[in-house]
């Protein structure tokens, strides 16, 4: 069975969205957001908050980042991946949401109405730009695993 790495979120930026480019001129667009869980503690409803950091590639990062507020409600969709680095002689390492997909969701707190931007897909970035994007993502991490799979890896004779 193959590996799955997907993840959606739905939650709020919690700062505006940084810009910067590669030294190929690739740009990258870095930025947080909460999502906000409920549960149950005892006799009373309890808020959590989770945050996560999110790095969005090309067209799509320099298209969207006059949207990316802080407090603007959005979706994402993507992969998770783990930056690995060294630090003062210690291994480090983070988790990284890297959006194939963002939709603006409603207008920012206060503000009434809602604003989508791409229509009801999103804003989805084209073929091409996903190979740049891994071209980007593999300057920016290069310390990070990256597996290389062809169809010879898989037998065809799969009983499924």
């Amino acid at each position: 069975m193959a590996d799955v790495n997907q993840v959606t979120l739905i939650g709020r930026l919690t700062r505006d969205a940084e810009l910067k480019y590669t030294s190929n001129g690739f740009a990258i667009a870095s930025f947080a957001i909460a999502v906000n869980r409920r549960r149950k503690n005892g006799d009373q409803w309890v808020e959590e908050a989770s945050f996560f950091d999110i790095n969005l590639f090309g067209r799509s990062a320099e298209g969207l980042k006059q949207y990316l507020v802080k407090g603007k409600q959005i979706a994402i969709e993507g992969e998770l991946r783990q930056d690995r680095w060294e630090q003062d002689g210690q291994p480090r390492s983070k988790v990284v949401v890297i959006a194939n997909s963002v939709q603006l969701l409603g207008g920012n707190p206060g503000s009434s109405g809602s604003q989508q931007y791409g229509g009801a897909e999103g804003y989805r970035p084209e073929y091409q730009q996903k190979t740049a994007s891994y071209q980007a993502k593999k300057e920016v991490q290069q310390n990070s695993y990256e597996p290389s799979y062809d169809d010879s890896d898989f037998p065809e004779d799969i009983p499924f």
